[in-house]
């Protein structure tokens, strides 16, 4: 976007809040925070150095660290992409929203009243862009002044058109092919969906998001308007194709391993023993558990890492702009991701979704908030908060009030500022099979009635495997499964019944 362009769009642009005088009004205006929403797709919680990983390269993401909020314990309430997305964007659990899968949402547009945040905040004087992988329904995905997504047609422009114009849509699509068939016969799936890239370094899906950004926060200085821009990454999900420059930071030998990646199957939910079983590419994990080097585990596990890196660097590159022009220290910037990743524990990969909801790998995500003018109280939050408390923080860090009682997220503003105790005791997260509670130290899963996906779950091994209980400060692994064992039988009942009282007070849309 040209900056004439933006400007006059931004000068268009609603306000639906009112003060004094028009002078005022704009200077109101100004002085609100812009928001920028720094987003990946399927990051593991624990990899990143801030989060302690030994070793995982995450420099720009640590010193967004350093200067806020550190969430240790923060939970996505679908372990699924598009339910988590629309949940964090509105606010509110999925099952009051009617999505619980990529698959539900083919009657959701004709649903009304929901507003979902960039709405919100586009309606109280925000210019509003989005650029990469967005992936929530359509009626979600309104009131973006600028959009620039991965998808061919999503937008005007996207990755697909910028990536033809260089001439290397054939190189990418041989990264593509990797997991996703591609109607080329030249193209093949890799082993683990991992391979190298063969694109350019400043050519990734990675880079177009960062660009894009780059440009919007550019632009944007030239407004009197506050912005909010959502900068959402591709990676490190699947399919795992780093380029070589980031493949070569990390030696596979060296890799950390989990000490449950050969967990015994039988231990595990059907879906997933399923999922660990399958022979061919692209997900030959049980090829992969009959090696004793765990030479394709070490692969993708070394291309995950290499991933994960790729995407901080192009953080740093968007840090690195707020800087330069002037709007660091009043731009509320946040780093989260809609949901997990195994990284091999349990012997697993991807997010597994068809079978589970309920291991840390995929439901505990990464949380960073940081804007030096609005947090003065840098620290690490321990305790339990959601993704859907974004929209509520968001809306009160902006000077919005929200008068929708639909919205279920808390707002984490005393925990940001003033270093209080989130005012929550638990979270939940749920998909079509099957729903979790979680508490400080134990979380319990319970399966659910899903016939739409009878094909896959399989309702009688569900019920003959049993519901699911994890003490998780003492089985971080979550090996153990305590339900129905007699020493747990207090916290089992105390769980049952919390989950029960928040299923009373949360139905299906």
């Amino acid at each position: 976007m040209r900056r004439r362009d933006f400007i006059q769009l931004a000068a268009g642009t609603a306000v639906t809040f009112t003060v004094g005088s028009s002078l005022k009004a704009q200077r109101a205006v100004s002085k609100r925070p812009n928001v920028l929403l720094l987003f990946s797709d399927q990051h593991n919680a624990n990899h990143l150095g801030c989060y302690g990983h030994q070793i995982v390269q995450t420099p720009n993401l640590d010193k967004l660290a350093d200067k806020g909020v550190l969430f240790s314990r923060a939970y996505c309430q679908d372990g699924i992409c598009l339910p988590s997305r629309s949940s964090m964007f509105t606010g509110m659990y999925p099952r009051k929203l009617g999505l619980l899968d990529n698959n539900d949402h083919s009657g959701f547009g004709n649903k009304e009243g929901f507003v979902p945040l960039q709405s919100l905040l586009r309606q109280n004087g925000y210019v509003t862009a989005a650029f990469g992988k967005r992936h929530i329904p359509k009626c979600l995905s309104n009131d973006w002044d600028v959009s620039n997504g991965h998808l061919k047609g999503e937008d005007e422009f996207t990755y697909w058109d910028w990536i033809e114009e260089k001439g290397l849509l054939g190189t990418f699509l041989r990264d593509w092919s990797a997991e996703n068939k591609t109607g080329r016969p030249e193209d093949k799936y890799a082993p683990m969906s991992s391979r190298i890239s063969e694109l350019p370094d400043d050519a990734t899906m990675e880079a177009f998001t960062a660009q894009k950004t780059v440009e919007f926060i550019r632009n944007a200085k030239e407004s009197d308007k506050p912005f909010f821009c959502w900068s959402s990454f591709y990676r490190p999900h699947q399919p795992y194709t780093p380029t070589k420059r980031w493949a070569d930071m990390y030696d596979p030998g060296s890799v950390f391993i989990p000490p449950n990646i050969k967990q015994p199957s039988e231990t595990l939910p059907p879906g997933l023993r399923l999922f660990r079983s399958l022979q061919g590419d692209p997900w030959c994990l049980g090829v992969a558990q009959r090696q004793d080097d765990m030479a394709l585990y070490r692969m993708f596990i070394s291309y995950y890492y290499a991933l994960v890196t790729e995407i901080d660097h192009h953080i740093g590159v968007i840090l690195d702009e707020l800087e330069k022009q002037g709007v660091a220290d009043n731009t509320i910037v946040i780093y989260t991701t809609d949901h997990g990743d195994f990284v091999g524990s349990h012997g697993l990969i991807e997010k597994g979704a068809l079978g589970h909801n309920i291991y840390e790998d995929t439901l505990r995500v990464p949380l960073i908030i940081s804007c030096p003018e609005l947090i003065k109280k840098k620290h690490k939050c321990s305790d339990i908060i959601q993704l859907i408390d974004l929209y509520p923080t968001i809306a009160q860090l902006c000077g919005i009030k929200l008068d929708d009682k639909r919205v279920d997220g808390l707002s984490l503003v005393p925990t940001l500022k003033e270093g209080r105790k989130p005012a929550r005791k638990y979270a939940v997260s749920e998909n079509w099979s099957q729903s979790t509670i979680i508490t400080d130290d134990f979380k319990l899963g319970r399966w659910l009635e899903c016939s739409k996906f009878d094909w896959w779950n399989k309702k009688r091994d569900y019920r003959a495997f049993g519901d699911m209980m994890f003490n998780i400060t003492a089985d971080p692994w979550e090996t153990d499964n305590l339900y129905a064992k007699e020493q747990f039988s207090q916290q089992q009942e105390y769980l049952l019944k919390l989950h029960s009282r928040w299923e009373s007070e949360n139905e299906y849309a």
